[in-house]
């Protein structure tokens, strides 16, 4: 069912039954495409393949895996063809995964959980393997992107793994650190329409001095050789402190500009390289917030890639995901999901407090921050004199800046949607025709307490909200696809993977039409899948 409503969560769905633990349960991968039970008509446009990546594999012979980010990659994919749809999947042939497999337990350390060294070895080489420093993780369970003619399962390390995105076979593991000076790079990069690919990981500069380094990947090359390899830095962004990077998840980029959000949250490199080996700790260990920075907005040109030494500065925010940044009349107009405070939203996305009944699983994200969608507006043009007045002159928002006498530029956002304990999270947009220009729509996952419950849309300009939801139903990000030869910006389809644990068969591609989220068709498997978090659909 949809509706349009002044406020997305005016209906509060409840979720007793507790089926929502299903969709972080263990699964087995296909041998083979399985046929859907398709409803409605299929578009006969989707002719092309959804991906998906998420977690399989909660746990190992008896050692569980703690936190969301940890389990094993696996890659869906829903293929259309004539009117038809199926549906295959198949676990990435990681280190992390195979290893796994291979000595039935946690080798590799992951997000939130730690690899205890192998108890058959003897004392002196257990003791010595505590040395050896963190063994990266390659487990690529977060998104998939195209670079050049290939594709890649990706994490938040400087590991990314090639697919075939038709056999969904692991092709191989691409160490980034080879080609360019980063730590790791987000699952989050942007795509210019020519293939060019931009990214951004943090890095250790001259002297040790720690960095944000954006990336360039270009296009496919005329000589057919691996774009990978031409890997350039375009631009660095200075860290606020030196040995704290913050955790980035995700940039802004307009047609000009990059605009990197740096958070309070904060990953302790000390801690890190030290306790790591010692102690037993995990990646999540070793975060931390700085309650007294706030949150800095630092932008830079695109070509040539230079950074612009003005500080803007906000009250402190916790940030996924951007939704789109644009430039307007001397303006860089910046929408993103927040979640407001300094505290780690991460910290409560442990799997036993998303399995536990729902009154505990309301009860601790009644602590968590609170979700908002914001809207920053960045001057371009910045005057010293220009103390305590808003610079932001567009008509169109309440979002402001104002000059400080110690030359910081204190932002205030616009709000464009908040409900309490509601998130409006996993944005998408009509990327193809409108990242990084003036735009309208974006497309969004609903959470409940943290519980992906709904399908929303939500108009930037009016505030006007959309909603699909049906009871004891757990959707995916919704991906855009324009209809070929659609006028509007929402003239299109949104596909999601909705998961339906009660029913007799327990998930289904659901396909929705852009403009009123009413449904167009959806196609039923007989099998459980589990939380996916992000994918493309590929033409």
């Amino acid at each position: 069912m949809c509706w349009l409503m002044s406020s997305l969560f005016d209906d509060r769905f409840e979720h007793p039954a507790g089926t929502y633990k299903k969709i972080f349960e263990t699964c087995e991968e296909l041998a083979e495409p399985l046929p859907a039970t398709v409803t409605g008509r299929i578009p006969s446009y989707l002719k092309g393949s959804l991906l998906r990546l998420g977690p399989g594999l909660f746990e190992v012979g008896d050692e569980p895996f703690y936190h969301l980010f940890d389990g094993q990659a696996l890659m869906h994919k829903f293929d259309f063809k004539n009117g038809q749809v199926t549906y295959y999947r198949k676990f990435i042939r990681t280190d992390a995964y195979v290893r796994a497999i291979t000595e039935k337990r946690v080798v590799i350390t992951e997000f939130g959980t730690f690899a205890y060294p192998d108890p058959c070895k003897n004392i002196f080489s257990r003791f010595f393997s505590y040395f050896k420093g963190v063994e990266v993780t390659d487990n690529c369970l977060v998104n998939v992107y195209p670079v050049g003619e290939d594709f890649y399962a990706v994490t938040e390390t400087n590991y990314i793994t090639k697919v075939n995105t038709d056999t969904l076979e692991t092709m191989k593991k691409v160490d980034l650190c080879n080609y360019v000076n980063i730590n790791g790079v987000t699952a989050h990069p942007h795509i210019e329409r020519d293939g060019t690919v931009y990214n951004i990981g943090n890095c250790m500069g001259k002297g040790a001095s720690l960095a944000y380094n954006i990336v360039r990947i270009p296009p496919t090359q005329k000589d057919k050789s691996d774009p990978i390899e031409k890997s350039k830095v375009v631009v660095q962004i200075p860290s606020a402190e030196r040995f704290k990077p913050s955790y980035v998840h995700s940039f802004g980029m307009s047609e000009n500009y990059f605009v990197f959000v740096e958070t309070p949250v904060k990953i302790n490199l000390l801690k890190f390289l030290s306790a790591w080996s010692i102690r037993g700790s995990n990646y999540m260990d070793c975060f931390e917030s700085n309650e007294s920075q706030g949150t800095l907005f630092h932008i830079a040109t695109k070509d040539p890639g230079e950074y612009i030494d003005h500080k803007f500065k906000a009250a402190a925010i916790g940030m996924f995901h951007h939704i789109n940044t644009y430039e307007d009349q001397g303006f860089i107009v910046v929408d993103l999901c927040g979640w407001k405070g300094f505290e780690f939203v991460y910290n409560y996305l442990w799997l036993a407090n998303l399995r536990a009944n729902w009154d505990e699983v309301k009860k601790a994200a009644m602590m968590a921050p609170q979700p908002e969608v914001r809207r920053y507006v960045i001057p371009l043009d910045v005057h010293k004199e220009e103390q305590g007045k808003n610079l932001v002159s567009l008509p169109y928002t309440t979002a402001t800046a104002t000059m400080h006498a110690d030359g910081t530029i204190w932002l205030e956002p616009e709000v464009l949607f908040s409900g309490p304990r509601q998130a409006f999270e996993f944005p998408q947009i009509n990327y193809e025709k409108f990242a990084g220009k003036n735009y309208t729509y974006a497309y969004g996952l609903g959470l409940n307490h943290f519980i992906p419950d709904r399908i929303c849309k939500l108009n930037v300009k009016t505030k006007e909200t959309w909603v699909w939801q049906e009871p004891d139903s757990y959707p995916s990000e919704p991906l855009f696809v324009q209809t070929p030869d659609g006028v509007d910006e929402d003239d299109g389809v949104l596909l999601t993977i909705i998961a339906a644990p009660g029913s007799q068969r327990p998930a289904y591609l659901l396909i929705l039409n852009a403009k009123d989220l009413s449904e167009i068709a959806r196609a039923e498997v007989e099998c459980n899948i589990p939380v996916t978090f992000h994918g493309m659909y590929k033409h």
